[in-house]
């Protein structure tokens, strides 16, 4: 389980369990009782509609406008290594993500009505926001894969941090540190930074899937793995529902593989109708967010919007400038060495770096959730085995071969630290 093909079932070939691939036979297989162990799977995407950037997409992410501040790579601001040196920039971005500034969407909200009706199994997001939480999905219904702002621990003696002091430490633009009289360590909210594990709750579920009777994957590029594997454990002839502005992973191989492309909300929309929950849904919305009119559609102009994308980054960016007073020269010899060429070996010589650095000094390896990485680990292996070293991208070989290739832009796939470098698969 976890590895299947990518291309799409053959438009002639049946169902096996469902009596078509529609929105409606997903409806009529829940109605009649035969999907009560339901898995959800969820992404930045889910959150979107609520104000929260995603983090990739080239103008509005939040790596498009980190890349704005002077920080030597925008994925700095997750990495352990650099918030243990410059915490300030990632808690003058926590201030802009902290809970409570932004509300459950409607897809959060059915979320929350399949588990009141029982269907939840478990939930498995990528998302650090709790707006699962703020909607009312119970926590030991929640796997979140890359961690969350939902508590918080000194990074050093992992001693807890009060809820109540850390929302004022972000209010105030403050750094939290250790309330243990002996540590004085930094504090940071259970979100899993670059350089960290993933969750060991996410490890011991990570084969839920396969106990399910529906999947319902919302709002992900399943580009990372693990996540991205565990629409693969689902047993053949099980649904699997993706709602999602694109195709993604595996979702459409098999029989009863169901897309409903498009945003997430009206996808929601037209499965809570075709379910007859649609009433039921708008109600819950409604209670929880009295000021709208529109049954559960969010206005535009209602949306809180991202403010550290534009009226703000200005701001963002001289604090950052200020607080960490990282030097011109500093930030230079960081760029300088994200890009310094790598020698042609001749037909004799394995391939080499530059003498003086180490290859974690050119290619930092940057390890999280839902972020692209950059593998030292290919380029140390290709380095010592040469041509014939396995499992080693061709962008990096390409890097490494060709004088005119930057070091830096041997750019990989996302992998999870567990993740087996020959095989591409998570290891156990």
């Amino acid at each position: 389980m976890g590895q299947e093909s990518s291309t799409p079932v053959d438009e002639s070939t049946p169902p096996q369990t469902l009596n078509a691939r529609s929105i409606d036979a997903v409806a009529s297989y829940i109605k009649e009782g035969r999907a009560k162990k339901i898995v959800l799977m969820t992404g930045a995407g889910l959150s979107t509609a609520a104000g929260i950037p995603d983090f990739r997409s080239p103008d509005t992410g939040i790596y498009a406008n980190l890349a704005k501040l002077n920080l030597p790579y925008p994925e700095a601001v997750f990495d352990i290594s650099y918030f243990r040196s410059n915490p300030l920039p990632f808690y003058t971005l926590a201030h802009e993500l902290y809970p409570g500034q932004y509300k459950p969407t409607l897809s959060h909200y059915f979320l929350r009505l399949l588990s009141d009706k029982g269907l939840l199994l478990k939930l498995f997001t990528q998302n650090i926001d709790c707006l699962e939480r703020a909607a009312g999905v119970p926590s030991d219904k929640i796997i979140e894969a890359h961690g969350s702002f939902a508590c918080q621990r000194c990074i050093d003696c992992r001693t807890e941090y009060p809820d109540d002091l850390m929302k004022r430490a972000i209010h105030n633009g403050d750094v939290p540190r250790c309330i243990g009289t002996e540590c004085n360590g930094l504090v940071k909210p259970d979100i899993v930074f670059f350089g960290e594990a993933l969750p060991e709750k996410f490890h011991q579920n990570r084969d839920l899937p396969s106990h399910a009777d529906l999947a319902i994957i919302m709002g992900t590029s399943l580009s990372v793995q693990p996540f991205a594997s565990l629409p693969g454990y689902c047993a053949d002839g099980v649904p699997r529902l993706l709602l999602n502005s694109e195709r993604v992973g595996g979702l459409g191989s098999r029989a009863d593989d169901v897309l409903l492309l498009g945003d997430c909300d009206d996808g929601v929309r037209k499965l809570a109708s075709a379910l007859g929950w649609l009433a039921e849904l708008e109600a819950i919305f409604k209670a929880e967010n009295p000021d709208h009119a529109t049954g559960g559609q969010v206005d535009k102009a209602d949306t809180p919007q991202p403010r550290s994308l534009d009226a703000e980054i200005a701001q963002i960016t001289k604090d950052v400038d200020e607080s960490l007073r990282i030097s011109d020269q500093h930030a230079a010899s960081l760029r300088e060495n994200l890009s310094l060429p790598v020698r042609r070996p001749s037909q004799s010589a394995q391939p080499m770096l530059p003498d003086n650095k180490n290859i974690e000094e050119i290619v930092p390896a940057l390890r999280v959730g839902d972020f692209e990485i950059q593998d030292s680990r290919q380029f140390q292996k290709y380095k010592t085995a040469g041509p014939q070293a396995e499992g080693v991208n061709t962008n990096v070989r390409a890097a490494i071969d060709d004088p005119e290739e930057k070091a830096s832009s041997a750019t990989v796939g996302s992998r999870h630290p567990n993740q087996d470098l020959k095989t591409d698969k998570p290891s156990s």
